[in-house]
């Protein structure tokens, strides 16, 4: 199980992105710095990097990010010396857990963030998965908000 590390900044970002979604799930990619693969030590999500939800429909329920997103997020963050280690999406008027879509849809090794997020905007739970890879569920993982630093980088305007 790998443990992860937030700034609150970065959580500020992925609220006002749902908001701004809502009533639709919005989605995209956790950055880590490069190489930090240790489970012995948390995961560090140092950006996050909004993609766009191209869901067909049932975008109120569902997110899909097409793999020409992924490949895209991974060179960016290349670029910056990071690499894509999850995804993030919110649950618009449900609880911050997978679903069963969700899990169907999920990889191995990727932190999952889920924020829920209201009709009214306000603050919602936001935690955080992994895929079990033997057995295909999900398990929470530990998940701390840390003070906002200059290493992590909020979403681009």
């Amino acid at each position: 199980m790998t443990a992860v590390t937030i700034a609150e900044d970065l959580v500020d970002a992925l609220r006002g992105l749902a908001s701004a979604a809502y009533p639709e799930e919005c989605c995209g990619f956790l950055l880590s710095p490069a190489g930090d693969r240790s489970r012995a030590t948390p995961r560090r999500v140092v950006a996050i990097e909004p993609a766009p939800n191209e869901s067909a429909e049932e975008r109120r329920r569902r997110f899909v990010i097409s793999p020409r997103e992924l490949a895209s997020a991974e060179a960016l963050a290349g670029r910056r010396g990071h690499e894509v280690t999850g995804f993030y999406h919110s649950h618009p008027d449900h609880p911050a857990r997978p679903s069963e879509f969700d899990q169907d849809h999920a990889w191995p090794w990727y932190t999952y963030l889920i924020l829920s997020i209201r009709e009214d905007r306000s603050r919602g739970e936001l935690g955080a998965f992994e895929l079990e890879p033997t057995r295909r569920e999900f398990r929470v993982v530990p998940l701390e908000i840390v003070p906002a630093t200059a290493e992590a980088s909020p979403a681009p305007a």
